[in-house]
């Protein structure tokens, strides 16, 4: 082994955006990478651009067979080294006033983004305790301050706070670190063309009578997370460095967030812990609508 390595990291959801663009920037920095995605092209796609030592593993978080398969393999070739980290990334947003989603897609929502997350950590856990390494769980900002038409969004991420929590605590004596990252929304213009067609599709799908109460201020609000998703977001590079920050410090930190203005969210944090919970709410909604012309 080279005397930059720093060790193995699976990585879900390497497809693209923010999983794609940690992969490449870690195995340039000298990790042994293992990249989920859940296709062959995606895979080539991957390898192609990596620089560093990437072996991408196919791996659809929803699929028990495709995460034993990938354990497995991971651990014949890291052996009793064990594994440094594991970040789970891999995520749906499945948008909409609750009131629209089916229940088939309610259900999809969480098994990707809490019990997909659940059943990869305990695969990879043994080989993790091995290494006494580290679980990065990418949460969001929604992880701790809930949004309107993103409320399955929402509520997987504050389950996954609690999970995160709780496993930080079991596997203390384990010498494991349990983290969280949370940023806001991230520049993927890939995302902003699905999340658009998905808002357009669930807007042609409302009868008359639904489109009177919700259309508008769903059009509004999602057209402006697309905005950020081309444009307005953060850097998905400014997030993979605070992963790797997470990776490198010898004691890190138990959430990370990762936002365009720190002050905003300071002020916000401790609003909402100094006043009532409604109230909170009451006045976040209020600023909300004034701010983005909502009814």
């Amino acid at each position: 082994m080279s005397q930059s390595y720093k060790g193995a990291v699976v990585i879900t959801g390497t497809s693209t955006g923010l999983g794609r663009v940690t992969a490449l920037s870690l195995a340039k920095q000298g990790y042994r990478v293992f990249a989920g995605v859940r296709s062959e092209k995606d895979a080539h796609s991957l390898k192609e651009s990596a620089s560093g030592n990437l072996t991408p593993i196919i791996m659809d978080i929803t699929k028990p067979e495709e995460i034993k398969s990938a354990t497995e393999f991971v651990s014949l070739i890291v052996g009793d080294e064990g594994l440094f980290a594991l970040i789970n990334n891999a995520v749906v947003a499945v948008d909409g006033p609750i009131e629209c989603i089916s229940i088939d897609d309610i259900r999809f929502n969480f098994e990707v983004n809490v019990v997909g997350q659940i059943a990869v950590t305990q695969a990879f856990l043994p080989l993790i305790r091995k290494a006494k390494g580290r679980i990065i769980n990418i949460s969001a900002i929604c992880g701790r301050l809930a949004l309107p038409y993103r409320s399955l969004l929402s509520a997987s991420k504050f389950a996954m706070e609690a999970i995160t929590d709780s496993l930080r605590m079991e596997l203390f004596s384990s010498g494991v670190e349990v983290i969280s990252i949370l940023p806001a929304g991230i520049v993927t213009p890939e995302q902003a063309d699905k999340v658009e067609a998905s808002y357009q599709e669930a807007l042609a799908n409302m009868s008359p009578e639904i489109k009177a109460i919700y259309g508008k201020n769903y059009k509004i609000y999602m057209q402006g997370s697309v905005e950020d998703n081309r444009s307005g977001g953060l850097p998905a590079e400014k997030v993979a460095n605070t992963i790797f920050q997470a990776l490198e410090a010898r004691k890190p930190k138990r959430q990370y967030f990762v936002v365009q203005s720190y002050w905003r969210l300071t002020l916000y944090a401790l609003y909402k812990r100094l006043v009532p919970h409604q109230y909170f709410y009451d006045n976040f909604y209020q600023d909300m609508r004034k701010g983005m012309g909502l009814d």
